[in-house]
């Protein structure tokens, strides 16, 4: 498995680009984290709207910020990344199930992979994009 992270180094416009990138849904997820912890109508009005009961928020909650905390840590970001995507799964689900538009969803996972694929090295060695 060392012979795959021996790829070709990564240069620091890319890495900074990753890092930037994958501070986004971080960033929105702790947001949103915030508004489940801190419940204001608004929030709950929205959970209403998708069909979720009051009780349930602070799961879903918790759940997000985990798997967001989890993919802000180098050492298991990948783990992260693969927690968001099924978090995000539902996500375009809920969607889907009201009848919205369920593309932002799918925006956040692309975001979340990229960041990730350009500031791990790992990552970018099992799945080699060619020119």
């Amino acid at each position: 498995m060392n012979s795959l992270a021996q790829s070709a180094p990564a240069s620091k416009s890319r890495i900074w680009t990753g890092h930037m990138l994958s501070a986004l849904p971080v960033l929105l997820f702790l947001v949103t984290g915030t508004f489940g912890i801190l419940k204001p109508a608004i929030a709950m009005q929205g959970a209403a709207h998708f069909g979720y009961p009051q009780g349930a928020m602070l799961p879903i909650t918790i759940v997000e910020v985990a798997c967001a905390i989890l993919y802000a840590i180098p050492q298991t970001s990948v783990l992260g990344a693969i927690l968001l995507t099924g978090y995000l799964g539902g996500a375009v689900a809920t969607h889907v199930r009201v009848g919205e538009p369920f593309y932002f969803p799918l925006i956040v996972g692309a975001v979340v992979w990229v960041g990730l694929y350009l500031r791990d090295a790992r990552l970018q060695a099992l799945i080699p994009v060619r020119r």
